[in-house]
């Protein structure tokens, strides 16, 4: 079975929509380092606060 990609594609786009708006927003180079590391693991900072919302 293939897979079509879609979802690593959106996963892409959000990325890069993550990282400029951290790099935007960054003071610093440090900032700005970690700011790309954020835009890596967002979807699992989003799924955590979700889940501890849902009290799940």
């Amino acid at each position: 079975m293939k897979d079509n990609g879609l979802g690593g594609g959106i996963y892409g786009l959000g990325f890069l929509g993550a990282a400029v708006y951290y790099i935007q927003h960054a003071t610093s180079f440090l900032n700005g380092c970690l700011g790309v590391i954020k835009a890596l693991v967002w979807p699992a900072m989003i799924m955590y606060k979700a889940l501890t919302l849902l009290n799940m």
